[in-house]
C-alpha cells in the first residue's frame, strides 16, 4: 500500500540524485505499490496502462530501477530468468515458495529457518546484512 511515508522517501530520494517527481514516475510508484506483490516489469507495464496510458516500458525500467535504489522496491531475480518486484516497506522480513509451473509466489515465515540462519551465520563468522530464501516446486493447484 502507498503511504505518504513512501512518497517523501521517494521525493527525497529523487533530489538527493538531482531528479524530479515527475508525474509518470508518481503513476509508476502508486501502481507498484498498491498492486499486488511479486509483478514482472510487464505486467507493471500493463497495470500502468490501464490506468494511465503514454507512459513507455523504457520509463517503467528507470523507475523500477530508482525504487529499487530509494528501498521502496524489491527486486526479484529467479530462476526462471524473469525479475519480480516487490513492495520493500516495513513488512516484516519472508521467505518465498515459488512454484515451477505455474510461476505462483506465496510468502512464508518460519521462525525456526530464520533462528537456523543465524545461527549458521554465527558459526561461520559472519555478521548478517540481508539474506533471501526461495524454495521451489509444485504448487497443490498444479499437482492438482
Amino acid at each position: 500500500m502507498l503511504t505518504e511515508k513512501d512518497k517523501r522517501s521517494f521525493q527525497d530520494y529523487l533530489t538527493q540524485k538531482g531528479l524530479k517527481l515527475s508525474g509518470p514516475r508518481m503513476k509508476i510508484l502508486e501502481v507498484v505499490l498498491q498492486g499486488t506483490k511479486h509483478l514482472t516489469a510487464n505486467e507493471i507495464y500493463g497495470n500502468v496502462q490501464k490506468r494511465y496510458a503514454g507512459i513507455g516500458y523504457a520509463t517503467i525500467y528507470r523507475t523500477l530501477r530508482l525504487l529499487c535504489e530509494a528501498g521502496l522496491c524489491m527486486e526479484l531475480k529467479c530462476e526462471d530468468g524473469v525479475c519480480r518486484y516487490e513492495h520493500a516497506g516495513d513488512d516484516a522480513h519472508h521467505d518465498h515458495l515459488i512454484c515451477t509451473k505455474c510461476g505462483r509466489y506465496v510468502e512464508v515465515v518460519d521462525p525456526e529457518i530464520e533462528r537456523l540462519q543465524e545461527r549458521l551465520f554465527k558459526v561461520n563468522g559472519f555478521f548478517p546484512q540481508r539474506h533471501r530464501l526461495e524454495l521451489y516446486g509444485i504448487c497443490r493447484k498444479c499437482k492438482g
